[in-house]
């Protein structure tokens, strides 16, 4: 799933859906009309046709996991017509056990659960992959393993699913009851995301037909922003549907997490390579031209030191001083004032452009791409 990290936050809310992109679904008192047989959704004899194939991917969080799959098993939808599938990238014992463990549970009147061991880690893109492709289901859903499920969830998201309608995007709620830190600031603006993978229905004849996730996406970062894409290429019919919600509680981290992620950027090299008008669009309409400034300006300042150039030094060294405070007060604006944080903020706000900065000209590198 993307987030919004400090580094990389437009405050104009570049997730906020364009008219006539996604699209709300009407409200009807009628029955929903039966699923039709799709492509990809297969009955073995005697056995009831799956619907629905829920898929999970994770990586040694089985706590997280097991909370994900109690909300999972008791959606208020047959249980003979959905599934859940359950992606281990990186497998461990305990992660297999918790699979197990639902699995038995459910085995008489329950969703069938299953564990896949992808032999990775190779990332949540090649995760998903591995589980909508093995799903019996013409309808694949997609969240995480750090969700819970409302339990109507899988109900609506499914319901949502009209004549023409190829996919569909729930609502995420991320409970937050006090005045939040800069990570969870970022964290929470996914609820405004147009298209995430912890909470997004496909059809899967549709995701043979674009080949899935692309598995360049290796870490948790612009891979359901590149599949969105995609399917708005196909000319996909994509709703949203605020009824199918998911839950998704904001992780504790630890001081200075942002620098921790700073590297996910390489991966907008990727996006907007791929996508360029798009990522303008809906991404980031402008580079970030002030980590540029506040880079040059560090290594002017640096530069002038070694060849005795006070005056020089001492002018870039007050620039880049203005341009990190400036960034610092942006991240403390609507956060925190805490002590510690405040301190993080000082800290990290030095490193973060450099860091940046970095990681973007790698993307470039690594992909061939412009440097955003």
């Amino acid at each position: 799933m993307t987030k919004i990290l400090a580094f990389d936050r437009d405050r104009r809310n570049p997730h906020a859906a364009p008219a006539g992109r996604l699209k709300a679904r009407p409200r009807t008192s009628a029955v929903p009309t039966p699923l039709r047989r799709t492509e990809g959704s297969f009955a073995r004899p005697g056995e009831v046709e799956v619907a629905v194939s829920v898929v999970v991917p994770t990586r040694g969080r089985p706590q997280l996991l097991n909370r994900c799959l109690a909300s999972l098993v008791l959606q208020r939808f047959d249980p003979a017509r959905f599934e859940i599938i359950v992606v281990d990238d990186g497998p461990d014992d305990d992660t297999r056990e918790v699979v197990a463990g639902w699995s038995a549970h459910t085995a008489d009147q329950g969703p069938r659960v299953t564990y896949i061991p992808s032999m990775g880690p190779h990332g949540p893109a090649a995760a998903r992959n591995h589980g909508w492709r093995a799903a019996r289901g013409g309808i694949i859903a997609f969240t995480d393993d750090d969700t819970i499920a409302r339990a109507d969830w899988l109900k609506n998201g499914v319901r949502a699913f009209e004549d023409g309608v190829d996919a569909v995007s729930g609502r995420i709620v991320m409970p937050l009851s006090h005045t939040p830190t800069d990570y969870e600031l970022d964290a929470k603006q996914l609820e405004t995301a147009e298209f995430v993978t912890a909470n997004c229905f496909c059809r899967k004849h549709v995701l043979e037909d674009l080949g899935g996730f692309d598995e360049r996406f290796r870490f948790a970062w612009r891979e359901d922003s590149d599949l969105q894409f995609r399917l708005l290429d196909y000319h996909a019919n994509i709703v949203y549907e605020p009824k199918a919600v998911m839950m998704h509680p904001i992780r504790p981290a630890g001081w200075g997490v942002s620098l921790q992620q700073v590297k996910k950027v390489q991966f907008d090299a990727l996006l907007y390579k791929k996508h360029p008008t798009l990522y303008r669009r809906k991404i980031r309409a402008k580079p970030r031209w002030d980590f540029y400034v506040t880079v040059a300006a560090l290594l002017a300042c640096l530069g002038a030191s070694l060849a005795g150039a006070g005056g020089l030094a001492a002018l870039a060294g007050l620039l880049w001083a203005y341009m990190t405070g400036r960034f610092c007060m942006q991240r403390l604006k609507r956060t925190s004032k805490a002590p510690s944080h405040v301190a993080e903020m000082l800290v990290t706000s030095a490193l973060i452009p450099p860091m940046a900065v970095f990681w973007r000209a790698v993307g470039a590198v690594k992909f061939r791409a412009p440097l955003l």
